[in-house]
């Protein structure tokens, strides 16, 4: 569980950290304010680039507390530029690392209670890794990337692996 969960957080908030790296320095050669970037969403009811980055963070460092059975650390959404972002993927990199593999011995079968639309969801922790917590980063990675994609950003797939 360690393994599925921890390594892969990490390898793909490397990857975003990367990513930013090239959305800042796009704005950089284009001319363009940072804060266009940052606040860009790709429909008008779809959260911004920020907070997808928030997202991802947040949904990497809650499973890795919630795995390891502790009430995950909050991280307040105060980002409002590329270094706030790689300040917060940094700390939420630093953060997971925390968590040794001897801190899931029994994760898979652990009971891990989230709140869904104000509901008490319960799952053990295979369920919330494979069917909540993954899903859930991936989208939101994946949306940062397409925010970044779809406003010229020079990224590919190998990018969004962490190739």
């Amino acid at each position: 569980m360690h393994h599925r969960s921890i390594a892969v957080y990490d390898r793909f908030l490397g990857a975003l950290s990367k990513i930013l790296t090239k959305a800042e320095a796009h704005c950089e050669a284009k001319g363009i304010k940072p804060e266009a970037m940052l606040t860009f969403r790709l429909f008008p009811d779809m959260f911004p680039f920020v907070k997808q980055v928030q997202l991802s963070c947040d949904f990497a460092a809650r499973a890795a507390a919630r795995l390891a059975g502790e009430e995950p650390k909050s991280f307040p959404d105060t980002e409002t530029s590329f270094a706030e972002l790689q300040a917060r993927i940094a700390a939420a990199r630093g953060y997971i690392a925390s968590f040794g593999a001897d801190r899931y011995a029994g994760a898979e079968t652990r009971k891990i209670t989230i709140k869904i639309r104000g509901n008490d969801m319960v799952m053990d922790g295979e369920t919330f890794l494979n069917m909540y917590s993954l899903p859930q980063f991936y989208f939101h990675i994946a949306t940062a990337y397409n925010i970044l994609r779809h406003n010229g950003v020079d990224v590919g797939k190998g990018d969004y692996m962490g190739a």
